[in-house]
This record gives C-alpha cells, sequence and structure tokens, in this order.
C-alpha cells in the first residue's frame, strides 16, 4: 500500500516559496556548466579590461599609496598572460596541489571504510531519543567525506529512523539537510579547509603579501558551529516537523525490517575503529610533543607555531594523517590484504576529483586574468573607500554580504566556484576596512552552506529526492522542499546570530 497523501504547502508564504524556488530552477536551467561559465566570464573580462584602460580607470591603494591602474588582456602584455602562462596560470592555481595531497590520505581513509564505520558507529550507538541529533552529528563528521557523505549518510538515515519507528522519510531529510546545510561545518578538518583558505590567501595577497590564511582559520568557529546546528537541526525536527501528520503514514508503509542492533558495525570493523584511534591519538600526540621544545624542527623561524612547516604543510599533515589511520583500520578491519589497496584507493579518489580538476583549469585561467589587469583591486579599493563613508559597521557590512552570497548559492551551487568569484573582490575590500581575511571566509562558509538545502539546481537535492521516492511514491519537489525550508531558515538565522555573536566578542575563528 502506498500513500496518496503529498504534503502541502500550508501557507502563502510557503506557496510564495515553492513559486521562487521553481523560478530559480528555471533560471539555473539556462546557466550552462560553470566551466563554460567562467570561459565565458573570461571573454567579458577580456573586453571589460581594454575598455576600462582605455577610460583610464585606476585607484590609490591606502596601504601602500601605489596607483593601480587597469590593464587591457588585449595588450602585448596581456597575450602573454592568456597563451605564454596557460600551463603556468593552472599549475600556480593555489587549491589545485593542496587539494589532490588532501584526497590522496582522505580516499584511503574511505575506501578503508573507515568514514562509514565511523558514521554508523556514531548513528547506531545512542539511546532512541537522541537519534536525530546523533544523525545530524554524524553528518557534521561526515563532511570529512566530502560529497561521498550524501552517498553515505541519506539512506542510513532513512534506515535508522525506520528501526526505530520513525518515518524513513523524516531520517533522510536530517541526514540531508545536516550535510548540505552545514556543509562548511565540521569537528575535523576537511578538503573544505584547504580549499578555501587556499582561495582566501590568494585574494588577501593583493592588498598584503605576506598574509597566510590556513586551513586553520575558521576551525574553532567550524567546531562550535558544528555542534550548533546539529542541535538547531534536532530542536526543529523533534518540535516541528516529526508532528507532521503525513509522517505518520510513511512509519504505517514501511514497517521496520531490522533492527538498530542490526545496522551497527561488525565486530572486526570496532576492532579497526579501536586500533586506528589509538594509531590517530599517537600521530597527533608526537606532533605536539615535537613541537614543544621553542628551538624545534617543526617550528617556524623564532620558536613561532603560526609560521612552522606543520601549519605551513597543514595540507600535507591531513592527507597523511587520514591515510594512516585509514590503512591501519583498513588492515586490521580486513579491508585491505596488501599495500596495493592503499595505492589503488589513492588512485580511485583522484578519479573522483576529475570533475574538479576540469573545473580548476577553467576557474585558474580566469583568476590569473582577474588579477593581472587589476580590476579587482581596483573594485576592492573603491567598494572599500565607498563603504568607509557611510560609516556602515563591520558586523552589518558582512551580513549584507552573506545575503547576497546565499542567493547567489541558489544558482551557483558550486562552493569553490563561488568562492573563487567572490573573494578577489570581498576579501581585499573588507582587508582594507580592517576586517580580517578569515572573518570573511567565516562569514561566506555560512552563506554557501544554507541555502544548498533548499535549491534544485544542487545535484544532491535530485538524490534527495530519489531515496525519499523510495519511502513514499508521491513525493516531489515540494514535498522535500516543505521540509527543508523551514529547517534551512531556522538554521540560516541561527548561524549568522551565531557568527555576529562570535564576532562582536572578537574571539578568534581559528588559527
Amino acid at each position: 500500500m502506498t500513500t496518496t497523501n503529498v504534503a502541502r504547502p500550508q501557507s502563502k508564504a510557503i506557496r510564495a516559496a515553492f513559486r521562487t524556488f521553481a523560478a530559480i530552477e528555471r533560471v539555473g536551467n539556462l546557466l550552462p556548466h560553470p566551466f563554460w561559465l567562467f570561459c565565458i566570464l573570461a571573454g567579458l573580462l577580456i573586453a571589460l579590461s581594454a575598455f576600462l584602460q582605455y577610460s583610464g580607470v585606476s585607484a590609490v591603494n591606502p596601504t601602500s599609496g601605489d596607483t593601480v591602474t587597469v590593464r587591457s588582456l588585449l595588450s602585448a602584455e596581456g597575450m602573454q598572460v592568456m597563451i605564454g602562462q596557460a600551463v603556468t596560470n593552472f599549475a600556480n592555481f593555489p587549491p589545485l596541489a593542496t587539494i589532490l595531497t588532501t584526497m590522496l590520505g582522505i580516499a584511503i581513509a574511505e575506501r578503508s571504510g573507515l568514514i562509514d564505520a565511523v558514521l554508523r558507529n556514531t548513528v547506531t550507538k545512542v539511546p532512541t531519543k537522541y537519534v536525530t541529533f546523533a544523525l545530524s552529528m554524524a553528518a557534521m563528521i561526515g563532511h570529512v567525506a566530502g560529497d561521498a557523505a550524501y552517498v553515505t549518510l541519506i539512506p542510513l538515515g532513512a534506515l535508522v529512523f525506520r528501526a526505530v519507528g520513525k518515518s524513513p522519510v523524516l531520517g533522510a531529510i536530517v541526514a540531508f539537510v545536516s550535510i548540505s546545510a552545514g556543509y562548511d561545518a565540521s569537528p575535523v578538518l576537511t578538503t573544505t579547509d584547504v580549499l578555501l583558505s587556499s582561495i582566501t590567501t590568494a585574494a588577501a595577497t593583493t592588498i598584503d603579501p605576506s598574509v597566510t590564511v590556513t586551513p586553520l582559520a575558521n576551525y574553532f568557529f567550524g567546531l562550535a558551529s558544528s555542534v550548533l546546528i546539529a542541535v538547531t537541526i534536532t530542536i526543529v525536527v523533534e518540535k516541528v516537523l516529526s508532528k507532521r501528520p503525513d509522517l505518520a503514514e510513511d512509519v504505517a508503509n514501511n514497517p521496520s525490517t531490522t533492527s538498530l542492533t542490526e545496522l551497527q558495525i561488525t565486530p572486526a570493523q570496532r576492532k579497526g575503529m579501536r586500533v586506528a584511534g589509538i594509531v590517530s591519538i599517537v600521530f597527533l600526540a608526537a606532533i605536539v610533543i615535537a613541537m614543544i621544545p621553542s628551538n624545534s624542527v617543526l617550528r617556524g623561524e623564532g620558536g613561532s607555531i603560526l609560521a612552522s612547516p606543520v601549519i605551513a604543510g597543514m595540507a600535507f599533515i591531513i592527507g597523511l594523517f587520514f591515510g594512516i589511520v585509514g590503512w591501519v583500520y583498513g588492515r586490521v578491519a580486513g579491508t585491505f590484504a596488501s599495500s596495493a589497496d592503499a595505492i589503488a584507493a589513492m588512485v580511485e579518489g583522484i578519479k573522483t576529483m576529475a570533475p574538479i580538476l576540469v573545473l580548476f583549469f577553467a576557474i585558474s585561467q580566469f583568476l590569473a586574468y582577474f588579477k593581472w589587469t587589476g580590476i579587482g583591486e581596483v573594485l576592492a579599493i573603491t567598494g572599500a573607500g565607498t563603504l568607509d563613508n557611510t560609516n556602515a559597521p563591520g558586523w552589518l557590512i558582512l551580513l549584507g554580504i552573506a545575503i547576497l552570497i546565499s542567493f547567489m548559492n541558489l544558482v551557483i551551487t558550486s562552493g569553490s566556484a563561488m568562492w573563487s568569484l567572490a573573494a578577489p573582490i570581498f576579501v581585499p575590500m573588507l582587508m582594507l576596512l580592517d576586517i580580517p581575511p578569515e572573518t570573511t571566509q567565516a562569514m561566506y562558509r555560512i552563506a554557501d552552506s544554507v541555502t544548498n538545502s533548499v535549491t534544485p539546481m544542487s545535484p544532491y537535492f535530485v538524490m534527495a529526492l530519489g531515496y525519499i521516492q523510495v519511502y513514499r511514491k508521491s513525493a516531489g519537489i515540494g514535498t522535500l522542499a516543505s521540509f527543508t525550508i523551514p529547517l534551512a531558515m531556522v538554521v540560516w538565522v541561527v548561524w549568522i546570530a551565531f557568527f555576529l555573536i562570535w564576532y562582536a566578542l572578537g574571539i578568534p575563528f581559528g588559527i
């Protein structure tokens, strides 16, 4: 028996939201693939740079006192940048090497089954009344696996909720929203930390060449945010969404065939996790102990920790950490038979990066052109001067940027593509207003995350709908949106408010 009761919007506001998102979907479908989008933007940039140079557009950098003049890409020097340095532009793209280095280790942890075991153990080893929070928190941990978390956790969420007598549809939605709306929040370092910090550093150096934004730059805020988002989602689900009458039919039409115990990890997996946990503690302790002496080779000049090889090589440290613990888990749990399995895992991990590498080529060329023309610096100086004249407080400027990015993210769902467009303008501009780049990046991460769960332009929105239709055949985009919109709205407000309080108190966002 299947239900014919479709969750429908109950207010004019929700109906209006559905119409808005339908319009966004139509507009978004008209946009080309991000690769071609950046090619088109590069073409427009070429024409714009020629026009602005002809018009004599320039600005004075208040930090250095130098005059920045827009340069044309149609000049001889511009042709050298576009043609002669095309390979160099790609090779020097900041996130390229760092993301690949990190992915080598994470791929071992993922292919060994370690990440899946951690997520499954997190969700199934808690009392039933805490299962929503456990699932949401597992998603925060799962961000280390990147987009693979969607594939693992959405069906697991449905199964877990079904096993404890709850709606499997709601379980899938909790997992989906937790992964997508909180995508840039995690209690552990992820590839996103490496990727965004690289782009932020490149943008910040246009104002101050000495600035380095590390992958740890938002760690404190991300750690606290992961718990906050999990708690927020849990409260909204338990106090509001779980009361929906249509969920009772999901339970009736999908009786549980498994218990929570049957979904738990095996003894071999548990042993693998235990040994991998010990190894991870030893690994981290060894680094900390080695850095204690002021003259340690792992410290920077003058005994500096922030300028140390460990911080500078954080991408390598992350990759090495996950590679070692993933290998240990695989050997103990029996998923890896030999060293060749680790090599195969790294190869498969790099294969999954192929679409990103193709996109990176187009992005790297566009950013190289943009930086060379000086347009970004002129925009940043002019924009900073305009905002400074308005006497707007920093928090209001950051809030305005967050609103703008949130709407842009409804159409351009790639976080790296969006930040590649926004960082060269917003990071230098706010630096001139004494707002550090890591603060701007932290605000961006909120705006880039939350609307992921409501935009039909996200491929994972469609994926989530597919999983939901397994348990509710009549479910459609409206069904999914009727759950995700209220969750996203509350998470956005709570997370932004949390950021503003954090910012007002002057708490460091990270290291």
